[in-house]
């Protein structure tokens, strides 16, 4: 059975096993997607989306029937400060083109200019790969603060150095601005001396969806293609149809039924502003677009998330287009229950990235700097 033809089986239904369950399915005339299925369910996962489904989900379904209010959504990331890195890590700020960024890096001394500054960082001759990070937060909240536990996390278990991608944010600034502040982010780490192939596009949620179209927009810039993309709980499709339908409206621990309506809503009202000749442009998911250029993906997604059918759609269509997906459904678990350090599942996940970021370094045999080889 395909994933096309499995979307409107209630995903509580899948099987569990003790590890995980490895599925290879073909869909349509491209390549197969390689879906795993892990076992969750812990207590500390049930313990979390209970407390999602009574604090966060009613909190979004007022922000849903309000969202044209000026909401102070800059408190959420203020917030974030409470989370601080895991031991050993850096952080040091960077300014890109139009916006803030900052690597995040473990083990690494942070090296300061005259100006009292932090000099541009190089690549690092021990490192062979680099992240660049898209936070989520629906394009409107969340920042580098809210997500750099979660961030330094990932840098230490794969190894890599990562550079977390501060983006402009609606209301103030259309899609299309995080996007270019996301290909900015790729240029810089191309300046610091990584090779295209060495770069990871990674991000959460409303990240995925940057993760996804800051690669398309290399493509369309002339720009050689990054070495993998990673995708968490990712949103990839703004029309909220397929996600209305689906079983996992009435399941999700995070989001009502009227969250992606209004976010869709939202959306299209700032990229309204963008004319060009006269003409607004038409608004481009990545599920609609041409992806037979892109590297390969991993895609990782809790079975009860609103976002469920979207991942099952772009790993259906990334298959389609010939690209390799790995599509990762974990059992039971919320919305990037990744950010959840006390959820086991959550540091099982982390691990599975790390395995994908060596599997795609091992292949693209990329030599450490200054080796020769």
């Amino acid at each position: 059975m395909s994933i096309a033809s499995a979307e409107m089986t209630a995903p509580s239904s899948l099987t569990r096993t003790s590890a995980s369950r490895r599925v290879r399915r073909a869909l349509g005339v491209g390549t197969a997607v390689d879906r795993q299925e892990f076992e969750g369910g812990s207590m500390q996962s049930k313990l979390l989306a209970a407390y999602l489904r009574r604090t966060v989900r009613p909190f979004l379904g007022v922000w849903a029937r309000t969202h044209s209010l000026p909401w102070p959504m800059s408190m959420v990331d203020q917030a974030g400060r409470l989370l601080p890195p895991v031991g050993d890590t850096t952080v040091a700020p960077v300014r890109l083109d139009e916006c803030r960024a900052e690597w995040v890096r473990t083990d690494s001394p942070r090296r300061v200019g005259a100006d009292g500054r932090s000099e541009r960082p190089t690549r690092r001759a021990d490192r062979d790969r680099v992240i660049l990070y898209l936070h989520g937060g629906a394009f409107v909240v969340c920042g580098l603060n809210s997500h750099r536990r979660l961030v330094s996390r990932i840098a230490q278990s794969t190894g890599a150095d990562v550079l977390s991608v501060d983006y402009r944010m609606m209301p103030r600034n259309p899609i299309s601005h995080a996007v270019e502040d996301g290909v900015d982010g790729f240029r810089y780490l191309l300046d610091a001396g990584y090779l295209p192939e060495q770069i990871f596009i990674a991000g959460d949620s409303a990240g995925g969806y940057l993760a996804f179209m800051v690669a398309l927009a290399l493509q369309s810039q002339g720009l050689p293609p990054a070495g993998g993309i990673i995708a968490l709980s990712p949103l990839t499709d703004l029309d909220p149809t397929r996600k209305m339908l689906h079983p996992n409206a009435s399941l999700c621990s995070v989001f009502p039924k009227g969250a992606v309506p209004a976010l869709t809503e939202l959306a299209d009202e700032v990229e309204a502003r963008i004319v060009v000749d006269g003409k607004r442009g038409p608004r481009v998911c990545p599920v609609d677009a041409d992806l037979s250029a892109l590297p390969p993906v991993l895609i990782q997604v809790g079975s009860t998330e609103m976002v469920y059918a979207d991942s099952e759609l772009m790993a259906e269509r990334l298959a389609d287009a010939g690209i390799e997906c790995r599509l990762q459904v974990w059992q039971d678990q919320v919305h990037v229950f990744h950010a959840a350090d006390f959820v086991p599942e959550s540091a099982r996940a982390i691990s599975e990235i790390a395995v994908f970021v060596d599997e795609q370094v091992r292949r693209g045999t990329v030599p450490l700097a200054g080796t020769g080889t």
